[in-house]
């Protein structure tokens, strides 16, 4: 397949957390072309069956890769991913990189071996994440606390509102509450949606490190899109909705490189 300068990174979502993995990206790729697609019509994939994940995730990106033709797919969800990554790929001729937890740098960097992974609920069940723990973290515990509410906190930061602290800290106590919590020394941020709460989750649980996998996976992308031919100047991303919903302000988006919002 012949590139075109302009053919874009195509980043899919149910909602905004994955503007935790296109900021990185972007500072590695600052002219790079983006279309940026939540499924808010389908949001939240944490609440979903993992068969209706697995059904509605390819079909949708098969629309979108029609539609604008991209160079790479990104699903900037690890509930997608964990479940859908090997559909869309089988469905799809183009390379698709996914999300999955950063179970392995926590484990590098945990001293106490107690790690909390802090995720939504469907992806905080998913054998992946044993697999994960098995290869990378054998020597640890693992503690896991699927949070919804942090999904709505961090949906609700990037459209303005001002976000609660108790709310925060009440949404990630669970998992200091479970046997051996309290030798937690690294979390791993298990939703694209969570490091947009990075400030929050700091200020609740002070001396915690934090780790999730946007810088790893904006290095993948920069790396399979090496030599590849850029716009010579810097173009204003867009961003689709699948249903009309409340979105961040373009002044919020700006920020992550976005200039239009559309409902597709």
């Amino acid at each position: 397949m012949t590139l075109t300068p302009d053919a874009p990174l195509l980043f899919f979502d149910s909602g905004v957390g994955g503007l935790s993995v296109l900021g990185p990206t972007l500072k590695l790729l600052p002219n790079a072309p983006i279309v940026y697609a939540a499924d808010s019509a389908g949001y939240p994939y944490g609440k979903r069956s993992e068969a209706e994940i697995a059904s509605r995730v390819p079909a949708l990106l098969g629309r979108l890769v029609e539609r604008f033709h991209p160079r790479l797919a990104v699903i900037a969800c690890n509930t997608a991913s964990t479940i859908a990554l090997e559909h869309v790929r089988s469905a799809l001729d183009l390379p698709v990189v996914g999300t999955v937890p950063a179970i392995k740098p926590a484990a590098e960097m945990s001293r106490t071996r107690v790690i909390g992974v802090l995720g939504t609920q469907a992806t905080v069940r998913q054998p992946y994440v044993d697999e994960l723990a098995a290869r990378f973290a054998a020597d640890c515990t693992i503690i896991r606390h699927g949070s919804p509410e942090l999904v709505e906190l961090a949906e609700a930061k990037l459209g303005g509102d001002i976000i609660d602290f108790d709310a925060v800290r009440a949404a990630a106590q669970p998992l200091f509450d479970a046997p051996d919590g309290d030798r937690i020394d690294t979390i791993v941020l298990a939703c694209t949606h969570f490091p947009l709460l990075d400030d929050e989750l700091t200020a609740a649980f002070p001396g915690i490190t934090y780790i999730d996998g946007g810088p790893g996976i904006a290095r993948r992308i920069a790396y399979l899109t090496r030599d590849q031919a850029w716009p010579r100047e810097t173009q204003p991303g867009l961003m689709l909705f699948t249903s009309p919903v409340r979105h961040p302000s373009l002044a919020t988006l700006t920020g992550y490189g976005i200039g239009e919002v559309k409902t597709l």
